[in-house]
């Protein structure tokens, strides 16, 4: 073989997001199976009540009120505005994200989701799409930040909001602006040279740039469409550098297998707890075994056995809502004492209950070789709980919520919302909003109703 027939790496990202192009601007609402049509409209009514409830929070408001946003379009969701579009997909984004609930996937490694569905349904409003165009595109976003998630393994340290997901935010955004072929592959691939590098000590430590650095992924999916739209971007392969060679590897073939076969929207998985999802099976089988305890909050020992992405997760002590929730001491300490993770659970006077801290001092985090081998298919989780003589064990697979272990329905996903929100007329609007949507001739004014 000649040298000149030799593709680079960055020829075969280039060649790959060609195809992704290709299919995302062909992809019609109607081609979608029909179990991932309806897994979409979950995702929607899970990621709405989580928005609500994620403007709710005093660090949200806060936020909102320094941003000072101006009139637009878009609606602030939970926030009783409409706003422009940009920030609309900032703000939105940081809520969604903000108290660690937002729906996941557990094969691209992070939340494909989050990273382009606020960007999408602002640009929907300000364009008073189509519902069944408006739904395509938010498929196209979730199933190219999957596939690019899938694609990419990051460096040992990163984490994994805003790098990888910035493609499917592109993807969607031009998918919605009407864009070809080659017009939705110069965007997505300029997505994929706008990644945020950030260190998951910054989740560790409670900084919430953690939650900005997916908001910056709907605004740059925005710009890198906007581009294209414009006729200023290109199709270079720019994964292969910026994915790859720099943030870790990359495997350019992963990007289009299966495509139009596989949905990545079916196998993402539901959040129950408001922490981590590698700390969700520990808390699934810390509740469990809770009432077997005579008292849950005067236990001796509790040795967390899990995968090595989840080892890390062990500091005893945090000085903020977010640090909490990436501590699997924490999680541990607070479903003993609460019996619940909820937000409540990471508030500031919960957090600091005497009890929580002092239990957290006694969790043990170690990683299990065995548990590790089961990765990716299972992130699992072995706790044993010794108090007043006694040791209790149990081991789970994979999270209550995982599509493949206990897939939540419609019911489970409004019950979830009702627990969370404690407003059944918030609940039927989420609901009502994420039903309506495809059908919608002009999603402008159902999404309004989500400004509340």
């Amino acid at each position: 073989m000649t040298a000149a027939a030799v593709r680079s790496p960055a020829d075969e990202a280039r060649e790959a997001t060609q195809s992704l192009g290709r299919w995302v601007a062909g992809l019609r609402w109607a081609d979608v199976p029909a179990d991932a049509r309806e897994r979409l409209r979950l995702v929607l009514l899970d990621s709405f009540g989580v928005m609500v409830l994620g403007a709710r929070q005093p660090e949200q408001r806060a936020l909102v009120a320094a941003w000072r946003p101006g009139a637009g379009p878009a609606p602030l969701v939970g926030g009783g505005l409409s706003t422009t579009v940009e920030a609309a997909a900032w703000l939105n984004a940081s809520a969604l994200v903000r108290l660690e609930l937002d729906e996941g996937h557990k094969y691209a490694k992070g939340h494909p989701g989050a990273h382009g569905l606020p960007a999408v349904l602002a640009l929907a409003a300000d364009l008073r799409a189509p519902g069944a165009d408006t739904a395509a595109a938010l498929v196209a976003a979730y199933e190219v930040a999957a596939r690019f998630g899938r694609a990419t393994r990051l460096r040992p340290g990163m984490h994994p909001h805003g790098s990888w997901g910035v493609a499917g935010a592109a993807a969607g955004c031009a998918r919605l602006l009407g864009l070809d072929a080659d017009g939705v592959a110069a965007a997505v691939d300029t997505g994929a040279g706008m990644p945020v590098a950030g260190h998951f000590d910054s989740a560790l430590d409670g900084n919430p740039v953690r939650d900005a650095w997916m908001s910056a992924s709907n605004v740059s999916g925005l710009a890198a469409a906007r581009m294209a739209a414009a006729g200023v971007a290109r199709n270079t392969g720019t994964a292969a550098g910026s994915l790859g060679e720099l943030l870790g590897s990359f495997d350019a073939a992963v990007l289009t297998e299966a495509l139009g076969q596989r949905w990545d929207v079916r196998h993402g998985y539901f959040k129950r707890h408001a922490s981590c999802s590698f700390t969700h099976p520990v808390a699934d089988a810390v509740l469990r075994l809770r009432p077997e305890l005579a008292d849950p909050t005067d236990v001796d020992e509790v040795v967390v056995e899990t995968h090595s992405m989840a080892a890390g997760l062990a500091r005893t002590s945090w000085d903020s809502r977010l640090g909490a929730l990436f501590s699997v001491p924490f999680v541990v300490a607070a479903a003993l004492v609460h019996g619940h993770v909820r937000p409540e659970a990471s508030a500031a006077d919960a957090r600091s209950d005497a009890r929580v801290t002092r239990l957290a001092g006694r969790v043990r985090v170690v990683r299990a070789d065995d548990l590790d081998a089961r990765l990716p298919d299972e992130r699992a989780a072995r706790v044993t709980v010794r108090a007043a003589g006694r040791e209790l064990v149990l081991e789970v697979p994979n999270p209550v919520g995982d599509a493949a272990y206990h897939p939540f329905a419609e019911d489970d996903v409004l019950a979830l919302l009702s627990a969370l929100l404690g407003d059944d007329e918030v609940v039927a609007t989420v609901r009502d909003v994420a039903a309506g949507l495809p059908d919608a001739p002009d999603v402008a004014p159902l999404l309004g109703r989500l400004s509340g």
